[in-house]
């Protein structure tokens, strides 16, 4: 009898359990988005961009951008057919696309009550593909700005725009993943991806959470045709808030660098590492860098940079990416399993390249290695390898080679790097070399102005 009761009992939990499984799952379904979507949807815009044609690649990307929808090419003009959010209602500021708005001669914003507006273009910022638009009007909504860092895996969202020109369309989904890399759509990529419809024309609407907060921009979707397949990608609103913000102060935005080259934490670095933290490894720490200056070392773990939290190597570049020249960074590392803090000031990466140059223009641009080896046909070899070389660069000019071994300069012995740039900072305007190339030799004379 007590077992057949223990049965029951366990028969009645799991039922109990899937029960209230169900109920969570549909929960959310079972309400409406309608109370919600009633404050978000007068914030959305549709964009019509007039856009000159060149030349038969920027009408080939523009058709692919717009999934062939659009049938207003004439001639020289093709009519980008996208969505925009309104940021700010007194200024007017409208957050797009990039690509939506590229090369346009005209741009109309339309409201959701019917107004039209010619628009001003604020700023754009292509790596990016986020872009800022003005228009002058009274009585605009704007929509609120949530967090992105908050978004989980699982979490409903909605998108909203005017795909194929149909204005004010909803569509919902969950966030499918995040922190999506390397797809080839932006040069700094950290999407958000929905199986949310995002469909063409969608470029440059809303991605909201429930509360109805603006969580991301619509971007990019995933097909092999017209339609959606189920995958859209939004930029976080955490990085095209940064952005904007650029845009509206300064209309431009200037990105500064760290210096450094850092790699994913596999699991064999973190056991070898002796890890419990996930981070992104620093491999490479760039001379005269910020991070140089800071006192950042290879073998540094980066566990966050100003308050957000580093999963892996394109996170620091990302992290870095949305920062103005001459900001501060404050960035927390593990250094031999010891908590280490830093505070860096983001350079500018041409100036810093500017300064490099002038300090040593004869050797800029060149990389060096020390070299000693045998060789059958000059004997012991004590020299300079030559492992690269900048195409740009007064060495390039010259016709130094990546491989060449240097072993004079200006007629004088060269057995380390250190000989060659003593002797480089000694010259005025030109450096003489002696380098062995394949099984020959010959002189070179590398000047500051080629």
């Amino acid at each position: 009898m007590q077992k057949i009761l223990l049965r029951l009992f366990k028969v009645v939990l799991i039922f109990s359990w899937f029960t209230s499984l169900s109920c969570y799952a549909t929960a959310p379904m079972e309400g409406s988005l309608a109370p919600m979507l009633a404050k978000v949807l007068p914030t959305i815009v549709n964009i019509h961009a007039e856009i000159k044609v060149t030349d038969l690649s920027t009408l080939n990307r523009l058709q692919r951008q717009q999934g062939n929808q659009s049938d207003d090419t004439n001639g020289e003009a093709f009519v980008s057919i996208a969505s925009g959010v309104i940021v700010d209602a007194n200024k007017g500021y409208i957050i797009t696309n990039a690509h939506v708005i590229e090369d346009a001669q005209n741009i109309t914003v339309t409201v959701k009550d019917g107004r039209h507006y010619t628009a001003k273009v604020i700023g754009i910022d292509k790596p990016s593909d986020i872009a800022v638009l003005q228009i002058h009007a009274k009585n605009l909504t704007a929509l609120a700005m949530g967090d992105s860092n908050d978004l989980k895996v699982g979490d409903f969202v909605a998108a909203i725009g005017s795909p194929f020109g149909l204005n004010q369309t909803v569509t919902s989904g969950i966030v499918s993943a995040l922190g999506r890399t390397t797809l080839g759509i932006e040069s700094y990529e950290n999407f958000i991806q929905t199986d949310a419809p995002i469909n063409p024309g969608n470029s440059g609407g809303a991605l909201v959470n429930t509360q109805g907060q603006l969580v991301g921009i619509n971007t990019a979707l995933l097909a092999t045709s017209r339609g959606s397949l189920g995958i859209g990608f939004a930029v976080p609103i955490s990085m095209a808030k940064s952005v904007m913000l650029q845009l509206i102060q300064f209309g431009n935005v200037r990105r500064g660098a760290l210096g450094v080259g850092a790699e994913d934490i596999t699991p064999d670095l973190a056991t070898a590492f002796n890890l419990n933290e996930k981070g992104a490894v620093v491999t490479q720490v760039m001379p005269s860098s910020p991070a140089q200056k800071a006192g950042i070392q290879i073998g540094d773990i980066i566990t966050n940079v100003n308050g957000a939290d580093i999963k892996n190597a394109n996170d620091v570049v990302t992290a870095i990416a949305f920062l103005r020249v001459d900001s501060k960074a404050n960035i927390k590392m593990l250094r031999n399993n010891k908590s280490v803090t830093v505070n860096v000031v983001i350079s500018d990466p041409q100036k810093r390249q500017q300064e490099e140059e002038n300090l040593n223009p004869l050797l800029y641009g060149v990389g060096l290695k020390d070299f000693t080896q045998f060789s059958p046909i000059y004997g012991d070899i004590a020299g300079v390898l030559v492992v690269s070389v900048d195409e740009d660069s007064n060495a390039w000019h010259a016709d130094l080679r990546p491989g060449d071994v240097i072993t004079s300069a200006n007629q004088q012995k060269i057995a380390s790097i250190t000989d060659l740039k003593t002797q480089a900072t000694k010259s005025k305007d030109s450096l003489l070399l002696h380098v062995l190339r394949g099984g020959g030799a010959l002189f070179l004379v590398v000047s500051k102005e080629q």
